[in-house]
């Protein structure tokens, strides 16, 4: 639980907001959104690592599903960066 909303939560409000950016972007192409949704996935980067450590040397084990949502974070952030580089 963070703030007394649990992780997962977190997670998907932060899935829909990055999807909302990207939608906006494809429909507007205004590179101000696409940097809006870089900073975000940097940030989203950022806390699936540290969720991966705790999984990792904390608790000792691996859940599944958090691991494919750290790869698709990381891999989004990946697209952005390509998708900023060529605009």
């Amino acid at each position: 639980m963070a703030l007394g909303i649990p992780v997962a939560v977190w997670g998907v409000v932060f899935s829909l907001v990055v999807l909302g950016c990207a939608l906006a972007w494809w429909r507007r192409a205004d590179r101000r959104i696409l940097l809006t949704a870089y900073g975000l996935l940097l940030l989203g980067t950022l806390a699936v690592a540290y969720l991966t450590y705790l999984e990792l040397f904390v608790v000792h084990a691996i859940c599944v599903w958090c691991v494919s949502y750290a790869i698709t974070v990381v891999a989004s952030l990946v697209v952005a960066g390509l998708a900023l580089r060529r605009s």
